[in-house]
Parts: structure tokens; sequence; C-alpha cells
């Protein structure tokens, strides 16, 4: 998985919008402060307005502000608002007809991709908007990982 270069954009401009909670930001204003194509930053206002993380107004004095609250946003929901659901392998849509792979239950590494995603999301769920900006929290694993059977395919491998 990679975070694309436009949801890194959309997080450094969400950045300027949790720093004024109260304040409307130019789409102009927050491109410039961000280093964020102005046209492109355009096109991510449009995107997060889509998925109700901004509201925009129009006019002189328009612009966006947060429509969520940055202290119950996850970086995860940003992230898939932006790139769509965090997927490591194809495994789920990989056979002819667009379904699961056809070799999925026989499959050594299917479970080692299944658990790297459940980790990232839960990596990208277990901070906020405001933790990260506001706070300068990162998310920390604590913990380390070791082999299981494959009847936990199903279950974290992290302790």
């Amino acid at each position: 998985m990679e975070i694309s270069r436009k949801t890194d954009y959309a997080l450094r401009m969400l950045a300027s919008l949790v720093q004024n909670p109260d304040g409307v930001v130019s789409v102009r204003t927050a491109a410039k402060d961000n280093d964020v194509p102005y046209s492109f930053a355009r096109s991510i206002q449009h995107d997060l307005a889509l998925a109700g993380v901004v509201e925009s107004t129009r006019g002189a004095h328009g612009g966006m502000r947060l429509a969520v609250d940055p202290r119950t946003t996850s970086l995860l929901r940003i992230v898939e608002a932006v790139q769509g659901p965090i997927v490591i392998s194809v495994c789920d849509f990989a056979g002819d007809d667009g379904g699961p792979c056809p070799r999925m239950a026989e499959c050594h590494f299917n479970p080692v991709w299944c658990n790297a995603e459940r980790m990232l999301r839960d990596y990208f769920g277990s901070v906020s908007l405001y933790q990260v900006v506001m706070e300068g929290k990162v998310p920390q694993m604590t913990g380390s990982f070791r082999a299981m059977g494959r009847g936990h395919r199903q279950k974290a491998v992290a302790e």
C-alpha cells in the first residue's frame, strides 16, 4: 500500500483547518501554506467535501472548514476518504470472475496479507487528526510478533 500524493496533500490541508478550528480557510491559502498546487488543492477540497470531511463556502470570504470533529476523526477515515479502502493484496478480487482468488483457501500467504492489512487499518485508526496535528502524537506499536497456526487466520498476530 502506498499513501498517494493526493492523500499527503489532503492531510496537510486538513492540518491547516485543525489549527484554525473556528475559521474558514481559503483553498488558495491552504494550498500556498502547504506547498500544494492550487488546481490539485481544489480537487482535494471537492473530494473532502463529498466525503463529508469539510464544508465549502463560496464567495469573497469563502473557503473550507472542518465538518468533522478532529478529536474523533481518525487518519484512517481521511486516508480512505481520499484514496479508498486500505488494501495490501488483491486476494479478495483476483479471481477470473472478480471474486476471491481461487487459491485463497490453501494459500500460505493470504493470512499474512490479511493480518498486515488489519494492522495498518488499526494503526491509522488509532490516532485522530487532532492528536497528530495539535498534540504531536504518533501511533506506536507496542508488543511483538509471534508465529501462529493457520487456525488463527482471522486474529491479529501482534500481541
